[in-house]
């Protein structure tokens, strides 16, 4: 379980004081849950998403993970935790495979065999892919799955996905929500948080925060909250933005 209690977070701003990014926030994501969490441009999701990650340090609240503050701790602690964090632009790197990615997520002495049903269980023809390099060849697409697979490989008890539509066409995004609607489905001992505001991903979460000045302004089931969202800046349908 995921708790966020009393978070604060500000940025320097033009006039040498400080700018309030995210004001005394409140939240707790628990387990076995797909969160999403939406609200207008500006409003702080993607600077949740890296305080939550440890990319960034809040000036002062404090951020539990089944029950023990992680607050203090870095990027690479909180992943030995098991938080895991999936950027809007996924890393392309020159000379690195997808097989050694998955390898290295994973912890372990990975199988190709098992390397192979990772990028099956995101929609990839896994022979096509596995030793492929993860460079500028790949789509945004195919490199947004692949990075969900890696998330797989390390089987982490909590994932932040920022805002995991950017960047990508509408038939890669459909083959997205898929893959999200599967791992919903899937999901076990775990928790999953995506930043968005697209309507189809607001479709498949449990439960819908909404984020609006820094400040968590409704919570609720997706039953609850996604009709008042409907036609708001917090709901955008992809097919809408892609005409």
């Amino acid at each position: 379980m995921l708790e966020l209690k009393n978070l604060c977070y500000s940025v320097p701003d033009e006039n040498s004081g400080r700018k309030e990014i995210i004001h005394d926030l409140d939240l707790t994501v628990e387990d076995n849950r797909l969160v999403v969490i939406t609200g207008p441009n500006g409003s702080g999701k993607s600077t949740l998403a890296r305080l939550i990650a440890g990319i960034e340090k809040p000036d002062s609240g404090s951020i539990l993970l089944d029950g023990e503050d992680i607050t203090g701790l870095s990027i690479t602690e909180r992943a030995n935790k098991g938080v895991g964090f999936a950027f809007q632009q996924p890393v392309r790197f020159k000379g690195i495979k997808v097989f050694d990615l998955l390898r290295i997520a994973s912890g372990r002495k990975l199988k190709v065999s098992e390397a192979c049903g990772y990028l099956s269980e995101v929609g990839l023809c896994a022979r096509d892919y596995v030793m492929r390099e993860a460079n500028s060849s790949l789509s945004g697409g195919e490199l947004k799955r692949i990075e969900i697979a890696t998330v797989l490989a390390r089987n982490c008890r909590l994932t932040v996905f920022d805002e995991p539509e950017a960047g990508i066409d509408l038939w890669s995004f459909q083959n997205l929500i898929r893959v999200f609607q599967s791992l919903r489905e899937n999901i076990k001992d775990s928790s999953m948080v995506i930043i968005s505001h697209q309507e189809r991903i607001l479709n498949i979460a449990d439960e819908i925060a909404v984020l609006s000045d820094g400040r968590i302004t409704a919570k609720g089931s997706k039953d609850e909250i996604f009709p008042t969202l409907i036609g708001t800046e917090a709901a955008q349908d992809v097919c809408a933005r892609l005409k």
